[in-house]
């Protein structure tokens, strides 16, 4: 049997492809997905490196990267990518410094809002994605469930921005007035849903106005996005 050249086995569709090509097409063909399922494995790891010095740093690492991947796939336009990376890269570069020298405050705060700014950078470009036309694909409504966990990130990094500024912004049934980044992702994620099952509760002006914000946008994504999600995913059924 005559040896065949790699390109020969790609275009070979009785080909049988590896466990690391099949990753790469679904990375390529679905991104949303891949960035989804990114975001939950770092919440089931998060428990476990956490308490360790860089083991929050290393997750922060890990998500912005799985953004950028997402915003180059996804992108409308070279620009979007561009932006991303001018707001993600300082932000990165500011949150291991903070790692470094928690007592930097510029660093920690700086850190903590950029990342919050690219979160909800990447969310922006997430529903222009979705928006972009009047076709659901399958990508798409794995862009809806990103999305969500995208924002709820977002928002969790402006609560650690905030109690760094104004100490003991948010109270917590253990007692401690800086809380821990997993905390504050809780209450996000509590508020965004609109569940408001948390043990975490704002108590001064600054995280209180953060929180009534991220409450009413918990309610218009599921009032715009969802449901147009939904009517179209339903009207290319019939």
């Amino acid at each position: 049997m005559p040896l065949r050249y790699a390109d020969e086995i790609a275009d070979d569709p009785f080909a049988t492809p590896s466990r690391m090509q099949w990753f790469r097409k679904i990375a390529r063909d679905q991104p949303s997905a891949t960035l989804l399922a990114a975001q939950l494995i770092g919440l089931v790891v998060l428990p476990f490196i956490a308490p360790t010095t860089y083991g929050r740093v290393a997750v922060s690492i890990f998500g912005a990267l799985v953004l950028l991947l997402a915003m180059r796939t996804i992108r409308s336009s070279p620009a979007l990518t561009w932006m991303a990376i001018l707001i993600g890269v300082p932000a990165l570069a500011l949150e291991v410094w903070g790692a470094l020298d928690p007592t930097n405050t510029v660093a920690v705060v700086g850190g903590h809002t950029l990342l919050g700014i690219f979160y909800f950078y990447t969310a922006y470009g997430l529903v222009a994605y979705m928006f972009e036309d009047h076709w659901v694909t399958k990508d798409e409504l794995w862009a809806v469930g990103a999305c969500f966990t995208v924002i709820a990130w977002g928002f969790a990094y402006l609560y650690h921005a905030v109690q760094n500024l104004f100490p003991g912004s948010f109270a917590s049934s253990t007692g401690q007035s800086i809380l821990t980044w997993q905390e504050m992702l809780f209450v996000s994620v509590s508020n965004f849903t609109g569940v408001g099952l948390s043990d975490v509760l704002p108590v001064l002006p600054h995280a209180q106005a953060i929180v009534m914000v991220e409450q009413i946008a918990g309610v218009l994504y599921i009032a715009m996005v969802i449901s147009r999600l939904v009517a179209l995913t339903v009207l290319k059924n019939r």
